[in-house]
Parts: structure tokens; sequence; C-alpha cells
């Protein structure tokens, strides 16, 4: 075996996004693409001697290939020791589990997390840092910066290793093992909810369906429901993680999740449903007849912490990202914890775990988690619930409308506008911004403008700034309209609209929620001119 430097030319737009590069495989597939990113990641970390890395993905297509590469590019920079997922699976919070459990100093996770696979699909590539978390800002702009004046990369020109076999293999002077990807994850979710009760639920003859949408959560859904905690075999479907997850869209919504939402919608639906996405970080809740929305979920979970034994000594905080409805923060007024508002992107979170500041987190987009892990996780949530069940014997429904009854309804949707072109989302986005020190006192059809603004974050940790993280009108009675581009696609731009009501009358609750909403939609689109800029009658996606 032999290390070789090999020159290369930088290419343009390897810009991290929320979560890492994202881009089409056929991007990735070109010579040197992969290389040079990674080789940027180990030139921002500087020297990698003696350092043990995590390195997993969700067997997306592309997978195999990109962890034989990274393999030999990181026995070439003088890593200690690779841990790597057998079959190069690792869902994301499983690799934070991973570096945490270990003490690894970082791990690389190959995922674009919800876009779709295959060899037309995309792939996706990141880095976190060794509190298992998405590399800060900081970091990442620090990886795009060498990705632009790059011009040599080191790879060792070992041969392949048998990514399938749980042991241990060299490269160079580096020691690679290959670990049961499950087997961490699993340990540490026994040790945060109560694995007897929820036996005993299925033991009733509780059902349940878990989509696994032939993404990454499948094996893990497999050997805890099904395994550890007795659920009937085919309780979880379309577990078998497939590198083009079946030709679906492996994002757990009621849109992608049709399937799971008609079931859950029919006469002999079982109790409880779920799903997870393609790295298992994001989840959606469905009971019979009401699929429940992330804000609610995350809200109800704060509300009853108690019930899982990791969290009965209370928590600390809740945290939300601006977008998500302000549910979670009725409840941590309730319970006498701060809630913070933060940009959309977990790592925002890293820091308010980190100090202490938080125990819960959570995003709209199916994202849910605590300080266990430094990620969003999916599983966790189904864990979670199921733990909830069990110990309140009561439907997800009565769950949910008892919630409501006791903190009101926030009625909430996301509208989004994918693949605009990127010149008129920037376009739409700068109109907006023109008009926000206007609006302020404004009443526009009966709602009246408390105020508008782009959301600044300040981090109360290490008082970075994040600016432009999105545009706020929000009306005085706590009515919200938002606006942001998402920073997880890899075609055009995509626009996200939020919207949200606040109700607290409870003879109120039963509204469909775009009918409640459409009001809002409407002074959303006249004030940013949504429809005529971006040429489209109605929303790609609504959830």
């Amino acid at each position: 075996m032999t290390i070789h430097t090999v020159n290369t030319t930088a290419f343009a737009g390897q810009r991290p996004g929320t979560s890492g590069l994202r881009k089409k495989v056929s991007e990735f597939q070109q010579a040197a693409y992969l290389e040079n990113f990674v080789q940027s990641i180990f030139n921002t970390l500087g020297d990698c001697a003696g350092q043990t890395v995590v390195v997993g993905g969700d067997g997306r297509y592309f997978n195999r290939h990109a962890i034989q590469v990274i393999l030999r590019m990181a026995a070439a920079h003088g890593f200690a020791k690779v841990l790597v997922g057998q079959g190069g699976i690792l869902s994301t919070p499983a690799l934070s589990c991973v570096v945490r459990k270990r003490g690894a100093s970082g791990g690389i996770v190959l995922s674009a997390s919800h876009n779709p696979g295959g060899p037309d699909g995309d792939f996706g590539i990141k880095y976190n840092i060794a509190n298992g978390g998405p590399a800060p800002e900081k970091i990442t702009d620090a990886i795009y910066e060498r990705t632009r004046v790059i011009t040599e990369y080191r790879i060792s020109d070992a041969g392949e290793l048998d990514l399938d076999a749980i042991g241990g293999a060299r490269i160079e002077q580096m020691d690679v093992e290959v670990i049961d990807p499950v087997a961490d994850y699993a340990a540490l979710m026994g040790e945060l909810f109560d694995f007897a009760a929820i036996k005993a639920l299925f033991a009733r003859g509780f059902t349940m369906r878990f989509d696994g949408m032939h993404a990454v959560s499948g094996p893990y859904a497999h050997a805890i429901l099904e395994g550890l905690l007795g659920a009937p075999t085919g309780t979880v479907i379309n577990g078998t993680p497939l590198e083009d997850f079946g030709g679906h869209h492996p994002d757990p919504n009621p849109v992608n999740a049709a399937e799971l939402v008609a079931l859950m919608s029919a006469q002999d639906a079982p109790d409880f449903g779920a799903a997870s996405d393609g790295d298992a970080d994001r989840n959606m809740i469905v009971g019979r007849g009401i699929a429940v929305t992330p804000s609610d979920s995350l809200a109800i979970i704060a509300a009853n912490a108690g019930v899982a034994p990791g969290y009965r000594g209370g928590i600390k905080g809740i945290a939300r990202s601006m977008p998500t409805s302000t549910a979670p923060d009725r409840v941590a007024q309730a319970l006498k914890v701060p809630c913070y508002e933060t940009p959309t992107g977990w790592k925002y979170f890293g820091n308010l775990m980190d100090a202490g500041m938080v125990t819960l987190c959570g995003e709209e987009s199916y994202g849910t988690g605590s300080s266990h892990i430094r990620e969003k996780d999916g599983l966790w949530a189904v864990l979670f619930w199921l733990n909830l069940l069990a110990a309140s014997g009561k439907p997800v429904e009565t769950l949910v409308r008892e919630h409501w009854a006791r903190f009101g309804r926030n009625y909430y949707s996301r509208h989004d506008y994918e693949a605009v072109e990127s010149k008129a989302a920037e376009e739409l986005m700068t109109h907006l911004r023109e008009q926000l020190p206007a609006l302020a006192g404004q009443v526009i059809d009966g709602y009246t403008v408390d105020f508008a603004d782009d959301f600044v974050y300040k981090d109360p940790v290490d008082g970075s700034i994040a600016s432009k993280q999105g545009v706020r009108i929000v009306m005085t009675d706590g009515s919200r309209i938002v606006f942001r581009l998402s920073g997880t696609g890899t075609e055009g731009a995509t626009i996200r609209l939020y919207l949200e009501r606040y109700e607290g009358d409870v003879a109120m609750h039963d509204m469909p929620a775009q009918e409640a909403l459409a009001g809002l939609a409407a002074i959303a689109d006249r004030l940013a001119g949504l429809h005529q800029r971006t040429g489209r009658d109605r929303p790609t996606v609504t959830t």
C-alpha cells in the first residue's frame, strides 16, 4: 500500500447547506469531486494523527463507494481508527450516539436525508463534531473556503474492505472496525424509555405500523420494535434499506407517506402509526384518523416528559426552530422553563444542549429529539409516543385533544414551492424584506401586524450571530406568516411558507387546517407576490 498525493482542480459550488453538501449523484460521480470535499474537511481539521472518526450513511446509491474513498483518505491523513457501520449503514442519530459513546473526534455522515435516492437522485455528505452534532457554521464555512483553493488530495491505494463482515481490518497504519450499526443506539434507547411497559402494551394486543420507507430506520425498527419490544412481525413495513428507497420519496409527511395515512384512516386501522425518513432523523406520528403535526408532537412530548425514565427528573428547557409553531412555548411557560427560538438547522441546538440549557428540541420539518444525542432522532420520538401510550392507556387522538383543551390549538401548515428558479426566489425574499419597515401597525384583512422582521439569532452561549434566517410577519393575536429559503434541496430553490394561527376556543378546534389558515395564506401571497413571481398557482407540497 502506498499513499499518493494527487493533483486536483477546485469545483465551484461546494458550499455546505443546512445539513452538509447535497448534490445530484451525477455531480458526486465526477472525478475528484468527492475527494476534494473530503480533503477540505481534513484540511480544516488540521492534524488528524491519532484521532478516531465514525463513518456511515443511509444506504442510498453511491454510499458504499464513498465510504471506501473516505477510508483510504482517512488512512492517508494519519487517523488511528475509523468505526464504520456494517454494510455502510449508520443512521444519523446512531452515528451521533456512537461518536459520543466511543469518544470519537467526529463523524462523517453520508446522506441527503429525506431527498430521493438512486442513480438519478441525490447524495450528501456532512461532518459532525466531537459532541456528535453537525459542524457549526464556522467549520462549514472553513471547509467551503478550502474547497475553493484546493490543489491536491491524499489517498491510499489500498484495496476495498469488506463492509459486510463485523470485525477489524487495517489500511496503512489505521485500524478499521466494522460495527453493528444498531447495538449502541438500542442500548441508549433502553436507558431512556420504559421498555417493559411498552413490551407489555404490545403483549396486550396493541397494534402498530412503522413505515421505514425502504430507508435506514428499517433495521433499527426491526431490532427494537419487533425484537426487543415484542411487536408482532409485520409491524415494520418497507423495512429493508434500498439504494433508491424503492423509487419513493423518503420524507415522512402526509403527502409522501400517504399509504400510511390512508391505512390509519381505515376502519380496521392499527392503534398507532409512524414513519421515518432516509437517514432516520425525522418522524411522523399518526393516530387513528389523525396525523400529529411536528410542532404539536414536540409540545405533547414536553408536557408529558416525565412518563419516560430518562426524563423523570424534569426538563431544563425547550428549543424550537423559528418556523416551528409556538405550541411548545406555551408548554414551557406552564412548566416554568425557558423556550429558545433558533434558526433552522439542528446545529443551532448543539450549544444550548452542551451548556445544559435545554433538554428537548424540535423543528417543524418532522424533526424531534433531546439531549441524549446531538441530532434529531426519528425512532426516539416514536418510542417516546409508545411510552406515553403505554403509561396513559389513551389513544393518540385523545392525547392530542386533551392537549389542545389545556393549551389551545395552533393551526399550522407549511407550503413548499420546490425547484423555483433561484433568481426569482431571491427576488421574492428581497421584495419581502423591503416591505418590513412599513408593516408594523398595518391592518390587513382583519389582522393587525404586531411586528415584521428578518429573523436574527444571537447564540446565548457563544454570542455568535446568524442573520437573514427567515422573514417573520407576526400579528397581534399571535398568528404568524414566515418565509424562508430551504437549504436542503439540490435543484433551484425551495421557498417555504409557514402559516400559524392560535385558537384557544375548544369549540373551534375541529376546522380543517387549510380552511383555518386560508386568510393568512391570502395575505402571504399578496405581500410576497408568491404566485406571480414563481409562476405557480399552488404549492408543490402542503403539509
